[in-house]
């Protein structure tokens, strides 16, 4: 068993806690990137190269090995990506274009191995149906500052579920990171999921 130093490149909350309950406990060290600089077109590969920019952003400020996991998500609605929404105003005129219809989360994943410089990315993508909710429910969601924290203004895991009434895909890429494309990921890196447990 080879033990490796995880890092997540994330201020996620939601991301942490995910990898905690799957038996992992990385370092977090926030990227700090740019979100506004990114050149892709597609809501796909917009989540992607933010993953990617997030990832080399601390492999480039780490001195010791270490496997580092950049992680971005995206909602995918009318073929335009939106991540978090930037006020309370944005969050409500969302929600109510994204009432009673489907959208597309994708999540960028980048995987750098520093002992190596090798790295493996993907994306993975869920579709979502969201419930369709009065405007007096969107207000008082809103109003909680749940939506603004996060990508597409929804959680599955948080006060945002019950507005949530179908998903057709990995459930944990909805929180923001899909552990079985995680788990592939490192893989193809030499590194061996269960040997994080408990790292």
């Amino acid at each position: 068993m080879t033990e490796h130093r995880l890092v997540l490149a994330s201020a996620s909350p939601a991301r942490l806690e995910t990898l905690r309950r799957a038996g992992l406990d990385p370092e977090v060290v926030v990227s700090g990137v740019d979100e506004s600089e990114v050149t892709a077109d597609k809501p796909a590969d917009v989540a992607l190269e933010l993953a990617q920019r997030k990832a080399q952003a601390v492999v480039d400020r780490l001195d010791d090995p270490a496997v580092v996991v950049g992680c971005d998500s995206v909602l995918e609605l009318d073929g335009e990506p939106y991540g978090k929404p930037a006020s309370a105003g944005e969050a409500v005129r969302r929600w109510r274009s994204m009432r009673g219809r489907c959208g597309v989360l994708h999540t960028g994943h980048c995987v750098v191995d520093t002992a190596t410089g090798r790295s493996e990315s993907a994306t993975e993508s869920t579709d979502v149906q969201f419930a369709d909710v009065s405007d007096a429910e969107i207000e008082a969601y809103v109003g909680t500052g749940e939506p603004l924290q996060v990508a597409g203004a929804f959680t599955i895991d948080g006060l945002g579920g019950a507005f949530v009434r179908r998903i057709d895909g990995d459930p944990h890429n909805v929180v923001g990171i899909s552990l079985p494309l995680l788990r592939e990921l490192l893989d193809r890196l030499g590194v061996t999921w269960t040997d994080l447990w408990g790292r």
